[in-house]
């Protein structure tokens, strides 16, 4: 589904500020795949996702998305076949808009625009539906403006809008990390349920070691703008928090080389499954 070629990626070139954000990054990800990313500050989590994204143009590689070369294609050509979800609640939603108004957006994204009354009785009844399943009760409160929720609920209703036309591909950069911890329990559980149920290819960017080991059926770890672990299949099951903890002290390590072949943690060679059970989202 998504192909990501020796990507690389220059910021500020030839000044003092020149960071290697990407370094000949090479992803491949499978249709329905889930894969979590992991990495220290600055290891290219985000600026991989802005490129699939196209929030910028890549300095040399390519990336093809279902099939297709999209390498050179605007964001807003890429935004019909990707959805999206940021770490602020408040960036994917209109403030001044209805909850009703706001789904209506992603609901008629990427198809043709006319003039006329959007709220049209069949989709306010798919609307009321829909936000029903998110047991917020907030489908009796359609007509209000959607600046006027909590933030949890907010980034509820933005993923729902971002997974409403089933997109080829969905991105998801911390979208918990912003949220008191009950709220991101919600919203966590809500994104593993969605992707489950509609088998949506899915990178989601996390700094939270608890979903880095629970969710999802990949992990890779980058590290200067290169993928230096890549876990999936039953190495991702066996995975816990600890071992985790223990590649990022690892990398960390003055004397690191990212060029150096990844060693493995104990989860890969370890026979017996974890046995730590699910806590909230927010654990470091």
């Amino acid at each position: 589904m998504l192909e990501i070629r020796a990507a690389s990626k220059t910021f500020n070139p030839g000044t003092p500020n020149e960071l290697l954000a990407l370094q000949a990054v090479n992803l491949t990800v499978n249709d329905g795949s889930f894969v979590v990313i992991i990495g220290t500050n600055g290891s290219g989590k985000s600026t991989l996702l802005n490129a699939v994204a196209g929030s910028f143009c890549l300095d040399s590689g390519a990336i093809f998305l279902a099939g297709a070369d999209i390498t050179k294609w605007p964001e807003h050509k890429r935004a019909k076949l990707i959805g999206r979800v940021f770490q602020n609640p408040f960036s994917g939603t209109a403030a001044n808009m209805s909850i009703a108004e706001n789904l209506a957006l992603a609901a008629y994204r990427g198809k043709p625009r006319r003039l006329g009354w959007p709220l049209r009785k069949h989709l306010v009844s798919q609307l009321r539906d829909r936000v029903s399943q998110l047991n917020m009760g907030l489908e009796d409160r359609l007509k209000n403006p959607i600046g006027s929720l909590s933030g949890g609920q907010r980034q509820a209703l933005t993923l729902l809008m971002a997974t409403w036309l089933h997109p080829e591909v969905l991105l998801l950069d911390e979208h918990t990390a912003a949220l008191d911890p009950k709220s991101a329990d919600q919203v966590t559980a809500l994104t593993d349920t969605i992707i489950r149920r509609d088998k949506l290819t899915t990178l989601m960017v996390t700094h939270s070691m608890q979903q880095a080991a629970y969710l999802g059926d990949r992990l890779v770890m980058m590290h200067r703008g290169r993928i230096i672990q890549d876990f999936h299949g039953a190495e991702k099951q066996r995975i816990r928090m600890d071992d985790l903890l223990a590649r990022f002290e690892e990398v960390r390590a003055p004397n690191y080389s990212t060029r150096a072949p990844p060693r493995c943690c104990a989860a890969c060679i370890s026979d017996k499954p974890s046995s730590i059970i699910i806590a909230p989202t927010q654990a470091k």
